[in-house]
């Protein structure tokens, strides 16, 4: 049964048009966006209308850490020893556990503004390292906790093999990370024949201190068999360590071996890559990945500042990630992205796009491409011609708000971005369902009610 919208305002990243109708077909894809309304009744949407944003780079079952390691445990506290912290936690978390924490987490996401997310997973054994009976069982636990939510997920099982650089074994809370080649392809196999519309499948490799060579060249040798159009998402140049070891290792920066070495091309994802030089900058542009960044996590973790400046005149593609959820917030990454820049170049309004002045639009633009791409998931609710054929992701943006009084169009974007912390967003589809209205989600009380157990059970 088809449906029709109507949005008063609504944004593409080729602007605002007033008086839009959109026709969403049974699947959940927008089929026809325009002036003109089809017979029928439409349902007003609201004033500003916006599309959905798609969250990049996700480990959710840190939500329910945050906050923990804000105690200094060592005078040059870093990544790695809140890492140490990570993996205590990680150790406590079995498959209902995950799945509680997940679709909390989900939920809001989806209230926040964000509705897909990129579910970069590596807790797929028991806490012991003992494979489950059903090596799938914790990546069922994130699928079953996304469709609960509503949200749109890009799952991404990962590869891990080692404990470093140097080959060295996994430690014993790394275990239950690992798998071997063999497994991890039967694993992805399993996954792929569960794909449907608000579920994509790809994969990761941890970081290539995780993955020796040989292993990703087999991976990868094996994706046609796939369909050859999987996502594949690593993290790499997070922290100066790795540079260094990298460099130590391989003669090479993670990057730069990276682009030398791999078929690195658009369905790729580079998760931080927060510290390059020059070419390897241009490099990632001309690549055609995406780039995954992580403000407030990369704050949070003391990682360094990404490059924009210089990625942005390489015009490199990139998308926002809320990593490990110390905020749950793409005004939040999108707001901190600007202002780190600010802060690096005192100057201001950095994150500009060739041909536009407004910082928000280019930021929410940027954010929306790279997201597309990285996920798999079509860019929601912004089709630019009616041939197009988009999932229907949508926020409506509360007029009403204070925050947003007496702003016309082209100041609505700047506003929500940049006026601060209160949610603005009041409603949100995704796929062409309502999942908040109001500015609740339709199942927020018993999901949170159920996090609630699981975490009082945990501490």
């Amino acid at each position: 049964m088809q449906r029709q919208y109507f949005a008063e305002h609504l944004w593409t990243p080729s602007g605002w048009s007033a008086g839009q109708h959109l026709d969403v077909g049974a699947d959940g894809s927008i089929a026809r966006v325009s002036a003109t309304a089809h017979a029928g009744t439409a349902q007003i949407l609201g004033r500003f209308v916006v599309p959905g944003m798609p969250n990049i780079h996700s480990h959710a079952f840190q939500r329910a850490m945050a906050g923990l390691a804000e105690r200094q445990t060592d005078a040059q506290d870093s990544f790695w020893t809140w890492r140490e912290v990570m993996y205590g936690f990680a150790a406590r978390i079995g498959p209902e556990a995950l799945r509680d924490i997940a679709a909390q987490l989900y939920v809001e996401m989806l209230r926040a503004g964000y509705t897909s997310v990129c579910e970069f997973h590596y807790l797929h054994h028991a806490p012991d390292g003992a494979p489950y009976d059903d090596p799938a069982t914790m990546s069922l636990a994130l699928i079953e906790a996304a469709r609960e939510a509503g949200i749109g997920l890009t799952l991404l099982p990962v590869l891990y093999m080692r404990g470093g650089f140097d080959g060295r074994a996994l430690s014993a809370r790394q275990q239950r990370f690992g798998f071997a080649v063999d497994g991890f392809l039967r694993l992805l196999e399993r996954l792929r024949g569960l794909q449907d519309a608000q579920l994509r499948v790809g994969l990761a490799f941890h970081s290539l201190r995780a993955v020796p060579e040989q292993a990703m060249r087999e991976v990868l040798a094996a994706l046609p068999a796939f369909g050859g159009d999987l996502p594949v998402h690593i993290h790499i140049a997070e922290q100066v360590a790795e540079v260094e070891d990298c460099m130590a290792a391989h003669g090479a920066r993670p990057v730069q071996w990276l682009l030398q070495e791999m078929p690195v091309d658009a369905r790729w994802t580079l998760v931080h890559a927060t510290h390059l030089d020059a070419a390897e900058c241009s490099g990632i542009a001309r690549s055609g990945a995406t780039v995954a960044l992580c403000p407030t996590t990369e704050a949070n973790l003391g990682d360094g500042l990404f490059p924009l400046g210089d990625y942005l005149q390489a015009r490199g593609r990139w998308g926002i990630g809320s990593d490990s959820h110390i905020s749950v917030s793409p005004v939040e990454e999108l707001r901190w992205l600007e202002y780190g820049q600010r802060l690096r170049t005192q100057r201001r309004n950095i994150a500009l796009a060739s041909g536009t002045s407004s910082v928000g639009e280019s930021l929410f633009a940027g954010a929306l491409a790279g997201g597309a791409r990285a996920s798999g998931h079509p860019l929601g609710g912004t089709a630019a011609a009616a041939s197009e054929v988009q999932a229907t992701d949508l926020l409506v943006l509360d007029h009403d708000a204070p925050e947003l009084a007496a702003r016309s169009a082209d100041q609505v974007l700047d506003s929500w971005l940049f006026s601060g912390n209160r949610n603005l967003v009041r409603d949100v589809f995704v796929g062409g369902r309502q999942v908040v209205a109001g500015g609740r989600h339709v199942d927020q009380e018993r999901i949170a009610m159920r996090y609630r157990r699981t975490v009082e059970a945990l501490a």
